[in-house]
């Protein structure tokens, strides 16, 4: 007799009542433990494929309602069967009634009941349950997996191909759609988990995860970086360049511009296939020359002499 599996809120070690953030906030630690890339003990890899499938179970609201409700069993139950129903029906599996009931009829969502007279447990539920009301599993559809893919800003910009290693040096080859953003997810068709006895195979699901930039930070699709100017060019105003993950552009800056102003640059954030691109915002620094040369000295203190502007003014 096959034993029972772990309860997915045990895997995940969490209470019934966890809310999304806190379902994933446990999935985000237990990943950076057991994940096979970076723990190569030999139960890491099925710990970690466990941890997977319940993820993808409990993350989605319409299947973990239905695994509240049945258990294990919840990919197998037809989406008509009332949980109280099936609960009872089970119970009396189990204790000797057999898988047929007397008389009894099962009740849908509706209310309405499918038909009088002996309804065949085994026949409803697709052989679930041998006449002693022991689990007896047929054909079971792969489960849905979950794995972080961390991309830098220019890669999650331009999108493109990539090859990406699993647990176990699974390799699978990635389409990345330009400008997919943080939390992200890509989903692979049939690459999940593996289905018993002919099933077809579960999805697999790339979250992505936007890297550190030491240049740009990324806020959904806008892109926040910093404009050095030298004291001139935010006194008097310039046209400057800056770099974008698209390439140089060109800036407009206003003349008395200071320190902490924030610049944008329309459309030319994150893309959006779908829509409207993000922004990117620069927030001026003024940056003066380490050191000065004759002329820059004799510039400057000429400037101090004549300007009345006082920057502490105010403060």
């Amino acid at each position: 007799m096959m034993a029972d599996r772990r309860d997915f809120y045990e895997v995940l070690g969490v209470g019934r009542d966890a809310d999304q953030d806190e379902i994933q906030r446990a999935y985000r630690k237990l990943v950076r433990k057991y994940h096979p890339d970076v723990n190569k003990d030999p139960g890491a890899e099925n710990a970690f494929k466990e941890i997977s499938e319940a993820y993808s179970v409990l993350s989605d609201p319409e299947m973990r309602r239905r695994y509240d409700a049945f258990g294990h069993d919840f990919r197998q139950v037809p989406p008509d069967v009332d949980p109280e129903q099936y609960a009872r029906a089970r119970s009396r599996a189990r204790s000797g009634a057999g898988a047929r009931g007397g008389g009894g009829q099962w009740r849908t969502s509706d209310g309405f009941g499918t038909g009088a007279g002996d309804i065949d447990l085994e026949d409803l539920l697709g052989g679930m349950f041998d006449s002693r009301g022991r689990r007896s599993w047929g054909p079971v559809q792969g489960a849905d997996q979950e794995a972080e893919l961390t991309l830098p800003v220019e890669d999650a910009y331009r999108g493109g191909r990539r090859t990406i290693t699993l647990g176990g040096g699974r390799r699978l080859d990635v389409t990345i759609p330009p400008g997919v953003t943080d939390g992200q997810r890509i989903r692979l068709a049939g690459q999940g988990g593996q289905g018993s006895q002919g099933a077809q195979p579960g999805d697999l699901y790339l979250v992505v995860r936007i890297a550190e930039h030491p240049r740009y930070r990324v806020e959904g699709r806008d892109l926040h970086t910093y404009l050095p100017l030298a004291p001139w060019e935010a006194a008097l105003g310039a046209t400057v360049a800056i770099d974008t993950p698209g390439g140089e552009a060109k800036l407009k800056v206003p003349p008395g511009t200071s320190t902490g102003r924030r610049l944008r640059l329309r459309g030319r954030g994150m893309p959006n296939p779908r829509g409207k691109p993000g922004d990117l915002f620069a927030e001026v620094r003024i940056v003066v020359p380490p050191k000065l040369t004759e002329e820059e000295r004799r510039l400057f203190e000429q400037l101090a002499a004549t300007s009345r502007f006082d920057p502490r003014r105010g403060t």
